[in-house]
């Protein structure tokens, strides 16, 4: 239980304190000037403490927006002021005279906790101010304007701008129309009988991998069964992120937990349409896995480019002719949701997959996967060059080391880049590497040592790609140039080595590595840097795994299904080192709170 501490003796008739009893405080008076440093100091410095005007007039969402959201180390909204744990010795400084407005010299017309919120945001804490829109938050200075604000207060549905809040105020098309009408109540219904975001998160997955399970029956039930539940299962996960913004249930295992299980569920739903696919004599492996490949690559160009361009710029130079001729279409609403739909965002592209799964084969739907993703990549990508090019804008250091660590270059390609000389044109280098490679996997027989070369040149290559800061126009295009190096390899590989059960094994390699990759996007959004350096190290970076891939298909390939086994072990082996970091890591008092509200692909 966090504490409240009322800033002066309670108001007579006022449900100020059952309202913060049942937001989970328990409240306590300061009746006299020195009570509160002296109530203040009995709080345990762990906990979370909450200073409230006793005037303090408002709606209960108000006070739940700035006391109880977990994410900020203090918040505040006229009348009422919360700090965590981090915060305690700036709010201590406030109250006891230390800061720049200390208490003691406010003045008998101000409000004590704007004041003190005012000092500790001096004091150097960044201090939360939640938008209110249109919910009440106040302290009425006479009763004039404590009229005013009861009549107020009555005229907005706190319940309903609760509802409204709990949804994305971005999101696709189909998730806005289709699901969040009604999954808000879901949503509600789930915080009332006390269930927690992460519980429907867990639920949500389970659902998805019934659906997998489903569609690998290979019959026309499964895949009826198995489209119903696909979206059943993105009903709940919707109602996890509204539940959580329902409820301020924000936690790192939430994040953990909301970061990786939406690939992991169309990643198996893939491999369960695979599963059942090869039931009915159709060997369509290859389509799962270029389609997990094209989906990967897709988002590591929006991680990538929104590092550079969105929170690793200066702000004030973001302008360009695409980003003027983006606001004007704005203007327009059906424009706005035309251009949401076209990128196919998670809800449209789940839709999607879930109909075509219910009353088509398994190969319609990935090639209508395919092609929907591949033009919404071609289209995404070429806009966010045209920014690149045509906005003037100063790439900070932050952003160039975000995007290096994204690169996920190992131990070759740091000697690479510790060794060469310093080029310019990374995105240039990285190409030229990543199309060689491509090309002599593509024109070379599997057990060619011209393979082996062209990836141990793309190993240097990427190494001489990473060796100066990333700060052009177009650097942001370096990770995802090693993503389409390095997945496009084993599946190409796997898939003309003719050898049974490489194409699966291989599913399993990519995915093993996307969750890696994954996992550091996650990490650097949520302020905290890339993984360490030796797990880097230990998986071999991309150059390192696309080598070993390459000479393990060279020696293998024709060997039965030696070259499976050995895809197979290479996977498993990352995927234990990859999981047992990241579990320790987002699991730990220090992993972030990352909820991402705009990311729909």
């Amino acid at each position: 239980m966090s504490t409240a501490i009322l800033t002066g003796p309670p108001v007579p008739g006022s449900q100020l304190g059952p309202d913060l009893r049942a937001l989970g405080f328990d409240v306590q008076s300061a009746f006299l000037p020195d009570d509160l440093p002296r109530l203040l100091g009995e709080v345990p410095a762990g906990e979370r403490v909450a200073l409230v005007d006793p005037r303090f007039l408002g709606h209960v969402h108000a006070l739940r927006l700035a006391l109880t959201d977990p994410r900020f180390p203090a918040a505040a909204v006229p009348g009422a002021l919360t700090v965590q744990a981090e915060a305690r010795p700036a709010l201590t400084r406030a109250v006891s005279g230390g800061a720049q407005a200390p208490a003691a010299r406010i003045r008998t017309s101000s409000v004590l906790t704007d004041d003190i919120a005012a000092a500790i945001e001096a004091d150097g804490v960044a201090v939360h101010h939640p938008e209110l829109g249109s919910l009440v938050a106040t302290v009425p200075a006479d009763d004039a304007a404590a009229l005013a604000a009861t009549q107020a207060i009555g005229a907005v549905d706190d319940e309903a701008v609760r509802l409204r809040n709990a949804v994305k105020s971005r999101d696709g098309f189909f998730t806005t129309h289709f699901i969040s009408p009604y999954s808000r109540y879901v949503a509600r219904w789930c915080a009332r009988r006390g269930l927690t975001p992460n519980q429907v998160t867990t639920a949500s997955l389970i659902t998805a991998l019934i659906a997998a399970g489903c569609a690998a029956t290979g019959t026309r039930g499964g895949f009826v069964a198995a489209g119903v539940l696909l979206i059943l299962s993105f009903v709940l996960d919707c109602t996890d992120g509204q539940l959580a913004r329902y409820s301020l249930q924000y936690s790192t295992m939430g994040a953990w937990l909301d970061a990786t299980f939406d690939r992991a569920k169309e990643y198996a739903y893939y491999a369960g349409l695979a599963l059942g696919a090869a039931r009915g004599g159709d060997d369509v492996w290859a389509l799962a896995l270029g389609a997990m490949v094209l989906q990967t690559c897709r988002h590591v160009v929006d991680f990538s480019f929104n590092e550079a361009h969105v929170v690793g710029t200066d702000a004030t130079a973001n302008t360009s002719p695409t980003a003027a001729l983006s606001d004007k279409l704005d203007s327009v609403g059906w424009t706005v949701w035309v251009r949401r739909m076209i990128v196919l965002p998670i809800g449209e592209r789940w839709a999607m997959i879930a109909v075509l799964t219910a009353v088509t084969t398994p190969r319609i739907v990935f090639y209508a996967l395919l092609i929907g993703c591949a033009f919404a990549a071609c289209y995404t990508t070429a806009g966010r060059v045209l920014r690149s090019l045509t906005r003037r804008a100063t790439c900070t250091d932050r952003a160039a080391q975000a995007l290096a660590d994204l690169a996920d270059s190992g131990p070759v390609a740091q000697l690479a880049a510790a060794k060469a000389p310093r080029i310019p044109g990374a995105p240039v280098v990285a190409a030229v590497g990543a199309l060689l490679l491509i090309a002599a996997a593509l024109t070379q027989p599997v057990g060619s040592g011209l393979v082996i070369g062209a990836a141990a040149l793309y190993a240097v290559l990427s190494g001489l790609a990473v060796a100066r800061p990333l700060k052009g126009a177009l650097d942001w295009l370096v990770p995802p140039l090693f993503r389409v190096a390095e997945y496009c390899t084993v599946l190409i590989l796997a898939a003309r080595s003719d050898v049974d059960g490489a194409l699966p094994a291989a599913f399993g390699l990519v995915a093993a590595v996307a969750y890696h990759h994954y996992d550091t996007v996650y990490r650097i959004k949520g302020g905290s840097g890339a993984p360490p350096q030796w797990l880097v190290r230990l998986i071999g970076g991309h150059e390192g795994r696309t080598l070993v891939v390459t000479v393990l298909a060279a020696v293998l390939a024709t060997r039965d299904t030696d070259f499976t086994l050995a895809l197979t072990a290479l996977a498993a082996a990352i995927a234990l080192v990859v999981l047992v970091e990241s579990i320790r890591f987002w699991v730990s008092s220090g992993a972030p709170a990352v909820h991402d509200e705009g990311e729909t692909a």
